[in-house]
């Protein structure tokens, strides 16, 4: 698949990428991008929730009133989830939610990601640039490309601290390298720019 090279003024090039059917023209396979996407915001939790249950709740331990004869349901502990000031029943515990997913599946599953967003045409080329630290210089960016305000991921094939200081201070902007590209940020921005030089380091992925 041919694209044409935009530059940072938002205009078309003489230039022009192939990029690997095998990888950007596949039939998408929504079950793996499920289970990719899944897997990603479950990693994301802490899994620090807690609740304190009868067995690690303070307080006395005295039968509370007699087994039989009251006429009332029996009560065994004032720490009972039944009484006002009592434990919580089968409540939330510390838990890990990681779990594990074969790499083929995520490489199926990145692959989907990048497929979707060329059939949707939300994907650009950008010829290889240099920026200052500023969040204005990466505003005027996104201006020439008329993707101001709208959720726009930026790939990079090398590291390039300028253009990360340049866009962090910016909503609904996030740039990552080439390697570390998952399905979740592609399908969460809804323009994928793609930066010549990173191409190669995409290919490389699935190598």
């Amino acid at each position: 698949m041919e694209l044409v090279v935009h530059n940072i003024s938002g205009k078309e090039t003489a230039k022009k990428v192939n990029l690997n059917d095998d990888i950007f023209g596949i039939e998408p396979n929504d079950h793996a991008i499920y289970l990719d996407t899944k897997q990603y915001l479950a990693n994301q939790r802490q899994g620090t929730h807690s609740s304190k249950e009868k067995s690690a709740l303070s307080g006395s331990t005295r039968k509370i009133k007699r087994q039989k004869g009251t006429g009332t349901a029996r009560a065994g502990s004032i720490k009972s989830g039944l009484f006002r000031g009592g434990a919580r029943m089968f409540g939330p515990q510390p838990r890990d939610y990681r779990f594990k997913l074969n790499k083929k599946v995520k490489r199926l599953a990145r692959k989907s990601a990048l497929s979707y967003k060329v059939i949707d045409k939300n994907i650009m080329v950008l010829e290889d640039f240099e920026m200052e630290p500023r969040t204005k210089n990466f505003v005027e960016l996104l201006n020439n490309l008329s993707l101001t305000g709208k959720k726009t991921l930026l790939v990079v094939g090398e590291s390039k601290e300028n253009v990360y200081l340049a866009a962090r201070n910016i909503p609904k902007t996030k740039v990552v390298h080439a390697s570390a590209l998952n399905t979740y940020d592609i399908l969460n921005a809804n323009h994928l720019l793609i930066s010549e030089n990173s191409i190669a380091e995409i290919e490389k992925m699935f190598d």
